[in-house]
């Protein structure tokens, strides 16, 4: 059994506590160390540790205050050097060489996205629960097999972007960017049909954007896609 809980989901912050009933990992850092204090009833100390998929701060703000609480960051040569992080609790990983942390076998994956070394995180446990971690790509490689969990950035619409740009609401730079760095509703639902999702109980729709998104919209459209259990963090 896979607990999730969000602690925030979007351009201005994202985190999430993990935990299978053994081991508790964070994913991600990206709001101030004291707001992820609060967040977790300061109980730091049950973090075993932190997977950072890259060096933006809303995903990393809080990293070099995990380490200097000894708790171990994982996250790769490329995120590191950019975010400046160093130290003995920084612990480098490379894409699709598997470590474990507790309970937790991870392995990392590449991702396309607009920075230095991007990941995306494949997690197990000895439950034989399976959780895919992907947010801030356009684009996933990889397939995986007897999932259980998935939780995927969906930010945007196609239609809602062409709608904004069409009204002058955003400019045709940004709509490129967007779709260069982003995963959308269309992307999510490619991705869900390519892989094997016969064993999901929960999907995770993360990361919407403010201004180009539908919650309720996305959440109906991936449970008619998949049948499972859809839930949207949507903050």
């Amino acid at each position: 059994m896979i607990d999730i809980q969000y602690l925030g989901s979007s351009s201005a912050g994202n985190a999430y506590r993990i935990s299978d009933g053994n081991t508790v990992l964070l994913l991600e850092a990206g709001f101030p160390y004291k707001s992820i204090q609060r967040a977790l009833n300061f109980r730091m100390s049950d973090i075993a540790g932190c997977l950072i998929t890259h060096e933006h701060l809303d995903h990393s703000k809080a990293a070099p205050d995990i380490m200097r609480t000894g708790i171990n960051i994982y996250t790769s040569a490329g995120t590191a050097t950019a975010r400046g992080l160093t130290g003995h609790r920084l612990k480098v990983i490379k894409a699709l060489e598997q470590f474990t942390i507790g309970t937790w076998t991870i392995l990392p994956f590449d991702i396309q996205h607009d920075v230095e070394e991007p990941l995306g995180f494949l997690l197990a446990n000895t439950a034989g629960d399976k959780l895919v971690f992907l947010t801030d790509t356009y684009y996933c490689r990889h397939r995986f097999k007897d999932l259980t969990h998935i939780m995927v950035e969906c930010n945007y619409s196609l239609d809602i972007v062409n709608k904004r740009v069409a009204a002058g609401h955003l400019h045709p730079a940004q709509k490129k960017r967007l779709l260069r760095s982003h995963f959308g509703l269309e992307n999510v639902k490619e991705f869900l049909k390519a892989n094997d999702t016969r064993n999901v109980e929960e999907i995770w729709l993360l990361h919407l954007s403010d201004c180009n998104s539908d919650a309720e919209r996305f959440k109906r459209e991936i449970q008619e896609t998949t049948g499972a259990l859809v839930r949207v963090a949507d903050r």
